[in-house]
């Protein structure tokens, strides 16, 4: 046999050999599973008609609220009810927030001493308007766990990253691909809140949680539940909508 026809059999040996053995499954891109969860409810563009409950240990109070969306970087809610709190409106544009009140016609920039706190009173930060949908850019990842049926992700924070948390364990499940329950720690490695997620719905070709709730740890007996009324994706939207003087009209 020739030495030509010797190396072409052990060529076709090795490639059948090849075929036949389990092949090992492709990597799972854990920053990609990361942006896509995070922006599930905005899409290429969104609409949204909210209810948002806040629970205090002083108070209670519930908004209706109506939201727009364009990609990651661009976004605007504004109260509906209740009317005394009508007009009261967000805008964020990249990782810029303004808050507009109408009462005093006063359009305010959010400064970054103030990203940590509250947003309309609720357990939801100015920080988390901005950097949630930044997660992949800010965040180096790693599979904590895999099961059948979930993933458990850890993010810890790159060091150049002007990040409040100092890590979020996302707990994501495989089908639908939708996420069950996000923990935040902070820099002392504490668990400090959660958010859960639930009534997981099919909207058109999308499948999203509607419901979001959000439990301060170190406040027990607070929290903020966020419910979808309505949501709809690739409405007409361009980034001149979101403007300030989109902000300030009611």
């Amino acid at each position: 046999m020739s030495t030509q026809k010797l190396v072409s059999r052990l060529f076709s040996g090795a490639l059948w050999l090849a075929l036949l053995l389990p092949q090992a499954a492709p990597a799972l891109d854990l920053p990609a599973l990361i942006r896509d969860v995070e922006q599930q409810y905005h899409g290429t563009s969104s609409h949204a008609l909210t209810t948002m409950q806040v629970r205090t240990v002083n108070w209670e109070r519930t908004l209706e609220m109506e939201a727009w969306s364009l990609g990651r970087d661009y976004f605007l809610v504004r109260i509906l009810e209740p009317a005394k709190e009508r007009g009261v409106a967000t805008l964020k544009r990249d990782r810029e927030v303004w808050n507009y009140l109408p009462k005093v016609d006063r359009t305010i920039k959010v400064p970054p001493s103030m990203m940590g706190g509250s947003w309309m009173g609720s357990h939801i930060t100015n920080d988390d308007l901005v950097k949630a949908s930044h997660v992949d850019e800010d965040y180096t990842f790693r599979l904590l766990e895999e099961g059948p049926g979930h993933w458990l992700i850890e993010c810890l924070p790159r060091p150049e990253a002007a990040v409040v948390w100092g890590k979020i364990v996302y707990r994501l499940r495989k089908q639908p691909r939708v996420p069950e329950q996000i923990d935040y720690f902070d820099e002392e490695q504490q668990r400090v809140r959660e958010i859960r997620f639930d009534d997981v719905r099919k909207l058109g070709d999308r499948i999203v949680p509607l419901k979001l709730t959000v439990t301060p740890l170190d406040k027990p007996g607070e929290q903020t539940v966020l419910h979808y009324r309505d949501l709809a994706f690739g409405v007409p939207l361009d980034q001149g909508y979101f403007n300030l003087r989109s902000l300030q009209q009611h």
